[in-house]
């Protein structure tokens, strides 16, 4: 017999009445970052089987209420942040506005050769040295976007053994006295490639959102960084400032 009050004979679905129970636990029972039991225990709380308390479960991961972490369970997530983008964007500050503590790994730093989009996006001729830089940002210890950053090489000769990982943006300011204003911001709603999914902790067939964006020196208009931002979708929200 089920310790919860579910209905075999009201015409919805059981999976439909766990999940808007098990919403309105969360809601009222749990925090951000807390660990629901085990799928079998809640199945024996049901009394329904594990493929049906599953589905249930789905549901809230696809509403982003919660996340599946592989080999711990299923934990309860934060709502969304509202991430802003303008001119003025910086990751590490917006996230501090929010109350948020921001960390950045640098995953690559190396040179290469400018393709011909990137060369396009810094109007450099394509073969031209830039750095590549990869990082992952995260807050509370949970990754929300990978990036990559071209820069150019010629401009910023020494960065490769400057830049530690700090906002990037603060030290390209301090560092060089070039303070950056974002001209372009595209926004696209892509599958991950690559390691992206691993590294953000995601499914490999859920959607990042993708911004594509130029930053110029804002004394000169002189493009100094393309870059190619890949957010978890679920634990983001891009607002779009003027």
């Amino acid at each position: 017999m089920s310790l919860y009050a579910v209905s075999r004979e009201n015409g919805e679905a059981l999976y439909a009445q766990i999940a808007r129970q098990l919403e309105q636990e969360v809601a009222t029972a749990y925090g951000p970052g807390d660990c629901l039991p085990a799928e079998g225990l809640l199945a024996v709380r049901f009394g329904v089987n594990r493929h049906t308390l599953r589905r249930a479960i789905d549901e809230l991961v696809e509403s982003g209420l919660l996340e599946r972490r592989h080999g711990r369970g299923v934990f309860v997530l934060d709502s969304q942040i509202d991430y802003q983008i303008g001119a003025g964007t910086r990751f590490t500050e917006n996230l501090a506005a929010l109350g948020l503590q921001p960390e950045n790994r640098i995953l690559c730093l190396q040179t290469l050769a400018a393709t011909e989009r990137v060369a396009q996006r810094l109007e450099l001729n394509v073969g031209d040295r830039v750095f590549w830089i990869e990082t992952l940002r995260t807050a509370a210890d949970r990754p929300l976007c990978v990036i990559s950053h071209f820069i150019p090489a010629k401009r910023f000769a020494d960065l490769d053994t400057r830049y530690t990982g700090e906002s990037l943006h603060r030290f390209l300011t301090a560092t060089y006295g070039c303070p950056l204003r974002r001209t372009e911001s595209l926004v696209t709603a892509v599958l991950p490639q690559g390691d992206d999914a691993k590294l953000l902790g995601m499914p490999q067939n859920r959607p990042v959102l993708r911004v594509k964006s130029v930053n110029v020196d804002d004394r000169d208009g002189t493009p100094v960084e393309y870059a190619i931002t890949r957010f978890r979708a679920d634990r983001i929200q891009l607002r779009i400032n003027p």
